[in-house]
């Protein structure tokens, strides 16, 4: 593993070898100048935008690996900019900023299509952090996990190269659908609950509420059971498990 001399972390970048690139979306410019000198720190390509069309322009240009996207922004809200970037680039992370703190903004923040979600006031550490966390989760980490090969029934996941396959098929995930799924194949033929998934998927609770839970679930069905013998299942009042096809 590679150490970054100036912030004593582990170095993440992109698979080719070049530096993480990450766009800044906020209408306050000495957030966004914050922001950006401390990801700059820590070796990533950064690129900034004050508005949501600005936002977009830079996404087709740039081709970020994640974004960091405030909901309130003066033409377009964050949530319609993740939409339509969601159609350029179906699998980037997003880290959602907001000034809104209540659970029901951030399950609106999560089931629009983000990542992640921190409300302001922040610290840029806990900005950093999460977006670290992200990055793992879509394939940047510098050092392989062991057991890079989960294998369940003909459902495999690389855990170093993020492709996944049933039946030889590849399946296209987002990077929280990917968490979301490698949680369930370390644990097969276990019922997991929607607080334990929520604690290890997302690392903090909504305060009881699961809904984001179920979406992603749902989100998941779609893409590894459809038109095939389900293996994720749901124990009604428990949770879910998933077992090989019979």
């Amino acid at each position: 593993m590679v150490m970054n001399a100036r912030t004593g972390h582990v170095e993440l970048h992109r698979p080719d070898g070049e530096a993480i690139r990450v766009l800044v979306v906020d209408d306050e410019p000495t957030l966004t100048d914050l922001l950006s000198m401390a990801l700059r720190y820590e070796g990533w390509d950064v690129r900034s935008a004050a508005n949501g069309m600005g936002a977009l322009r830079l996404a087709r240009q740039f081709q970020p690996d994640a974004v960091v996207l405030d909901v309130m922004l003066p033409d377009l809200d964050g949530f319609e900019v993740l939409r339509r970037m969601r159609d350029q680039t179906p699998t980037v992370p997003v880290l959602f900023l907001t000034a809104r703190d209540a659970v029901e903004e951030r399950i609106a923040g999560l089931t629009a299509g983000g990542d992640d979600y921190v409300t302001k006031p922040f610290s840029l550490e806990e900005v950093i952090a999460r977006l670290r966390a992200l990055m793992r989760r879509s394939g940047f980490a510098v050092a392989a996990e062991e057991n890079a090969l989960l294998t369940i029934g003909d459902l495999t996941l690389d855990e170093d190269s993020h492709e996944v396959r049933r039946a030889g098929e590849e399946i296209a995930l987002t990077a929280t659908e990917f968490e979301l799924l490698r949680y369930l194949m370390r644990n097969p033929r276990r019922v997991l609950s929607k607080a334990q998934i929520l604690d290890r998927v997302w690392n903090y609770d909504f305060g009881g509420q699961a809904n984001v839970v179920e979406l992603y679930i749902s989100y998941l069905r779609k893409k590894i059971d459809a038109g095939r013998t389900p293996m994720i299942h749901t124990l009604r009042g428990a949770g879910y498990v998933l077992k090989p096809a019979d």
